[in-house]
């Protein structure tokens, strides 16, 4: 059996070493990489595309879950679980809406991590035990927010700029712009551009930073 190729990031050494030496007793399981940053994840990813990816969720210069969009806009397909401390529900929500396939608490015991991976690679969803219930449909009525990218997107459009320059700001391909546009459009229930500006001058995004 080709065993599942996983990529560790995270950025306490003593954890990596740690889930890297327990995932190296299992035969189905190979970690060809560990990263200790966002950016170095992104990249590592791109170049070694592995099966899975076990994501800290706080990590220095980008954090888990903007390497987790970046890593989905060059491949989609890519499978990615997070790691944290944090058991709260709008913490494994949010991870789900970033595109993380699985949610894993650090703490957890080491047959449940190699579940994980298992089950993420086979094209399924994991919760780690007790935080099932982050699954729960939003109530109606309740707007889906935007993601982070979705966000920067946005901004962007607002100010007039063009898919193509959009594309070109954030340094990716300009159907994965168009992708992120219509992706805006459902989750606001907006439809034209000139609907867009006029959230975002009237939510007062155009305060933040991008």
């Amino acid at each position: 059996m080709t065993p599942i190729r996983v990529i560790l990031a995270d950025d306490h050494p003593l954890v990596t070493e740690g889930v890297r030496a327990v995932l190296e007793t299992f035969e189905q399981i190979e970690v060809i990489a560990s990263v200790t940053n966002g950016r170095d994840a992104v990249d590592t990813i791109a170049r070694m595309n592995p099966d899975v990816t076990l994501m800290d969720l706080n990590m220095p210069g980008m954090n888990g879950l903007t390497a987790t969009e970046l890593v989905l806009e060059r491949d989609p397909n890519a499978r990615i679980i997070i790691l944290s401390m944090h058991d709260n529900p709008e913490y494994i929500s949010t991870a789900l809406r970033h595109g993380a396939k699985g949610y894993l608490l650090k703490d957890v015991p080491t047959e449940e991590i190699v579940t994980a991976i298992e089950q993420v690679h086979a094209g399924d969803t994991y919760l780690c035990t007790g935080t099932e219930g982050a699954l729960q449909p939003t109530p109606d009525g309740d707007r889906e927010p935007l993601t982070s990218r979705e966000q920067m997107v946005l901004l962007r459009l607002a100010r007039g700029a063009s898919n193509k320059e959009v594309a070109r700001d954030l340094d990716i391909s300009v159907r994965t712009v168009e992708t992120h546009r219509k992706n805006i459009k459902r989750k606001l229930a907006i439809d034209t551009t000139a609907g867009l500006t006029r959230y975002v001058l009237e939510s007062g995004l155009l305060g933040l930073k991008d």
